[in-house]
C-alpha cells in the first residue's frame, strides 16, 4: 500500500492518485511524507509540492498557493487556496513573472503592499523554480 494523495482547491478535486512519497512546502519548511507517516496537520506555504507516483520514477511538480494538509492513515488529504500542475508552466511567462515580481518587491520598503507583493513573489518564484528544476534534473521532474 502507498499514500493516496488528494489536492482539493474550492471548487473541486484538483488531483488525486497513488504516490510512493511526497514532499510539501509547510511554514516551518519542506516536509517529506511517506508510508506510515504519523499522523499529522500542517499549514502550507506558497511554494511547490513534489509527488512521486506508484507508476513512475519521476516527480510531478503541483505550485500551491497555500493551505493544509492532513496526513492520516497513508492518506494525505491537501486544501489549498490554487493549484497549478508544473507540467502546464510556461518556462518564459514564469521567469517573466518571476524577475517582474522580484524587482516591483524591491521597490516597496513597507506597508500592505509589500505583503502583497511578497505573496506574488512566492507564487512566481515556486512557478520559476519548477521550471529551473526540470532542466536541473534532466527532465525527471515534470
Amino acid at each position: 500500500m502507498s499514500l493516496e494523495v488528494s489536492i482539493i482547491v474550492p471548487d473541486r478535486v484538483f488531483w488525486k492518485e497513488n504516490a510512493n512519497e511526497i514532499i510539501l512546502p509547510t511554514l516551518t519548511g519542506q516536509m517529506g511524507v511517506l508510508k506510515n507517516h504519523i499522523p499529522l496537520l500542517t499549514g502550507l506555504d506558497t511554494g511547490l509540492i513534489l509527488v512521486r507516483t506508484e507508476e513512475s520514477a519521476k516527480w510531478i511538480g503541483v505550485v500551491v498557493m497555500g493551505g493544509f494538509a492532513l496526513v492520516n492513515n497513508n492518506k494525505v488529504t491537501i486544501l489549498v487556496n490554487e493549484a497549478e500542475l508544473g507540467s502546464e508552466i510556461n518556462a518564459e511567462e514564469a521567469e517573466a513573472s518571476f524577475l517582474a515580481s522580484k524587482s516591483e518587491l524591491e521597490s516597496v520598503s513597507e506597508g500592505k503592499r509589500k505583503i502583497e507583493l511578497t505573496s506574488q513573489f512566492k507564487k512566481a518564484r515556486a512557478r520559476f523554480f519548477r521550471i529551473k528544476l526540470l532542466f536541473i534534473k534532466n527532465k525527471s521532474i515534470y
